[in-house]
């Protein structure tokens, strides 16, 4: 059985990469290349990205982050809370943190203090979402604590963040005017941000008045749209995912991809682009996928499992929004079974 093959599009990367930072402009792009540039790779995709232009690379966990500085002398910052021994060495490395709590503060402040070197961070202000970050009434000591380190000369303050719950509109504007009330408390107590980021993919893409001067983009410019969202303008698909015909019998034609290579079953009634055009996948195997049969249909023809659509194949939000789940998911959950080749 032929095991199936992710085909990475350098060339659409790259265009992904040109029409978010027209859409984003005057804001400067951070790409987020979290769970290994959601499963396409870091190797390829950051010195790609950086010859794209791309300044701003988001790791989200600092061992992400460690392994992007070794690709590039660009901003790299890293906003999961880690242990000393980590935060030290991104200290060490130049990545820029993002802290939401006193206690990673203190361990921040602390591991810049023993390795000599003043930690560049991003203080992070919940405005709504409650995943993490200093609440309103924590937000001034938070502040008077980084100030004190930025006078002993062991932390710099360089940004403020924070999360959109995404709720609804309404939501959104009062967290804008948390942010801002967060801003100025910090600008007022002597604080310089230089950098200001609220909006992640969606909201950067659709509610330009919530932008700061940075956003942080990461599955749009991979080709991966938002699950019940629309065709992005300008974005498409870097990746495909193919296999081969492997059997062909009178109610089904067998291609070599399954649960074994990261296929949920689940995804049974999605379409795959064949050379009979799309066929409607009846049942996914440990190893195989069957699809509806077609004419002609013959062993070692190709088939796209997902992919652009030039095939008549289902995109991987469109899979994902079968099985209630995100485009990413597809793409992330794919075994190292699945063999990834980087195109031009």
């Amino acid at each position: 059985m032929s095991n199936p093959v992710l085909e990475i599009s350098r060339d659409r990367f790259r265009r992904n990469i040109a029409a978010v930072r027209a859409r984003l402009q005057p804001t400067e792009l951070m790409l987020v290349m979290k769970d290994d540039a959601y499963g396409h790779g870091l190797d390829w995709s950051v010195p790609e990205a950086a010859s794209a232009g791309v300044t701003w690379f988001g790791g989200y966990d600092i061992d992400t982050a460690l392994r992007i500085r070794a690709l590039t002398d660009r901003h790299v910052y890293a906003w999961a809370t880690s242990v000393p021994a980590e935060i030290e060495a991104a200290i060490v490395a130049g990545i820029q943190l993002g802290i939401g709590s006193a206690a990673y503060l203190r361990d921040v402040i602390a591991a810049a203090r023993r390795t000599g070197i003043r930690a560049d961070v991003h203080l992070k202000i919940d405005t709504g979402l409650h995943r993490n970050g200093f609440r309103p009434d924590e937000w001034p000591q938070a502040v008077a604590t980084a100030r004190e380190a930025e006078h002993d000369g062991a932390l710099r303050v360089v940004g403020v963040w924070s999360h959109l719950a995404e709720a609804s509109d309404a939501e959104d504007d009062a967290a804008q005017r948390v942010f801002d009330d967060a801003v100025r408390h910090l600008t007022e107590a002597g604080g310089r941000p230089e950098v200001l980021h609220l909006t992640a993919s969606a909201a950067s893409w659709w509610r330009p008045e919530l932008r700061g001067s940075l956003s942080r983009i990461g599955a749009f410019c991979y080709g991966v749209r938002s699950a019940d969202g629309p065709v992005l303008d300008g974005i498409s698909p870097i990746a495909r995912l193919v296999a081969s015909v492997d059997a062909v019998t009178p109610d089904a034609v067998i291609v070599g991809a399954g649960a074994f290579h990261g296929l949920p079953s689940t995804l049974r009634g999605t379409f795959a682009g064949t050379p009979g055009g799309p066929r409607r996948t009846l049942r996914i195997d440990g190893g195989s996928m069957h699809l509806e049969p077609w004419g002609g249909a013959e062993v070692g023809q190709r088939v796209v499992v997902f992919g652009p659509g030039d095939d008549g194949e289902q995109d991987a939000t469109a899979l994902a929004e079968h099985i209630d789940t995100v485009g990413e998911e597809i793409i992330t959950r794919l075994t190292p079974a699945v063999r990834r080749i980087i195109t031009d």
